[in-house]
């Protein structure tokens, strides 16, 4: 498997770690990430990671466009400015820092969701409104489960 996919919510430990669920690691072993691209998501209250890649294609992006451009300079300000590097440590464990924190609104859960070529970290109540908005959004109904 190489896309992050499905959601899992795991608690934070006493030292401030969490564990990356062993699906959402085996992708990043699979990918031979070893160092973690972390930045603040433009829409939701959510961390974005990814590897280096990641990175690589918003800065494309951003190349792409006028230098002098306020959507350049704008990206430029959320990818770099909103952006650290992490990496796990030997046990699969995140530190979860105040970058995280004082963004996401996240206490003492993680939840952990897949996007395909990166997944993010959520407050697990954030989540579960973001995707019951979505659904609505779309017109399906809610799954009922909470």
């Amino acid at each position: 498997m190489n896309r992050f996919l499905s959601n899992a919510t795991n608690r934070i430990d006493a030292k401030g770690r969490v564990s990356v669920p062993a699906a959402f690691r085996a992708v990043l072993s699979s990918r031979d990430i070893q160092e973690l691209y972390c930045f603040q998501d433009f829409t939701f209250p959510a961390i974005s990671i990814g590897g280096p890649d990641l990175l690589e294609r918003y800065e494309r992006q951003i190349s792409a466009e006028d230098p002098f451009s306020p959507g350049a300079n704008e990206m430029s300000l959320l990818i770099h400015g909103g952006g650290v590097f992490m990496r796990l440590d030997s046990e699969g464990r995140l530190m979860v820092t105040d970058f995280i924190r004082d963004f996401t609104g996240i206490t003492t859960e993680v939840t952990f969701v897949g996007r395909s070529d990166h997944f993010q970290l959520w407050r697990p109540e954030a989540f579960h409104e973001a995707q019951t908005a979505a659904r609505r959004g779309l017109g399906l109904k809610s799954s009922g489960s909470g």
